[in-house]
C-alpha cells in the first residue's frame, strides 16, 4: 500500500511543478475526508482499519504535495508501526469471536483480555495523535507545516475536519471493541499463545517509546 508513496518520494524531482503539487494536494485532502467520514459509519472492523490506512496514506500524500519529503517518510514509518499492531489485534479478536467482524458483536474484552484492550487503546490513541505516543510526533509537525504554508481557507477547513474525523472513528472503535458489545462471553473459550501475544507486546512498547527516539 505504501509502495506508491515511496515511489513519489524517490522521484520527487518530477513533482516540483506547481500544478502537479496542487493536484496531489486536492486529491489527498479529498481522500482523507471521504475515508475518515466513511470510517465513522462502518461496522466491519477490517474495513475500518483499511479506511484508516487510506486516510493516513492521504495524509502522507498531502505532506508530499507541500514539499516536506522527509516528514512524509517519517510519518510513513510511524504509521506502519501502529497500523501493524491494529491489524494484529484485529486478527486476535476476530479469531477469538469465531470469525465475526462486526464491531457491535465483538463483546466486552475488557474482562476477558485486558492486555488486548490496553494495546488497542494505545494504538488507536497513537493514530489519533495523542500526546507523547508515536503518532503524535509526526502528526503534530504535519499540522504545523500545513498551517504555515500559503493555503486557502477551503483546503485548511477540510484538513481540520478530516483530522477531527480521525479522532472520532478512533474513539468509536475503542468504544465498541472495549466497552460495549453484544457477545459478552465471546472470548471466554479462547486463549492466545505466546507466539501471538509476544509480537503484540513488542510493537506496543515501540508505539509508546520509539516515536520520541525517531523524532
Amino acid at each position: 500500500m505504501t509502495a506508491g508513496v515511496y515511489l513519489i518520494i524517490r522521484i520527487r524531482i518530477f513533482f516540483n511543478s506547481g500544478e502537479l503539487r496542487k493536484i496531489l494536494l486536492y486529491l489527498s485532502v479529498l481522500t482523507i475526508f471521504i475515508s475518515g467520514l466513511r470510517a465513522n459509519f462502518e461496522t466491519d472492523i477490517k474495513k475500518i482499519i483499511a479506511l484508516s490506512t487510506l486516510s493516513q496514506l492521504g495524509v502522507i500524500i498531502m505532506v508530499l504535495s507541500t514539499g516536506f519529503y522527509n516528514l512524509a517518510f517519517f510519518h510513513l514509518i510511524t504509521h506502519a508501526i501502529f497500523k501493524a499492531i491494529l491489524f494484529l489485534c484485529a486478527g486476535v479478536i476476530i479469531h477469538g469471536v469465531g470469525g465475526t467482524q462486526d464491531i457491535r458483536a465483538i463483546g466486552l474484552i475488557r474482562f476477558q483480555r485486558p492486555l488486548i484492550r490496553i494495546i488497542v487503546i494505545l494504538a488507536r490513541l497513537s493514530l489519533a495523535g495523542f500526546p507523547f505516543l508515536r503518532g503524535f510526533y509526526s502528526k503534530d509537525i504535519i499540522l504545523e507545516m500545513i498551517y504555515i504554508i500559503n493555503s486557502n481557507f477551503f483546503i485548511l477547513g477540510f484538513i481540520i475536519i478530516s483530522t477531527i474525523l480521525t479522532v472520532t472513528y478512533s474513539l468509536r472503535l475503542i468504544y465498541y471493541r472495549v466497552w460495549r458489545g453484544l457477545l459478552e462471553s465471546s472470548f471466554l473459550n479462547y486463549h492466545e499463545t505466546n507466539n501471538i501475544i509476544n509480537p503484540i507486546i513488542l510493537i506496543g512498547i515501540i508505539v509508546v517509546f520509539l516515536g520520541r527516539l525517531l523524532s
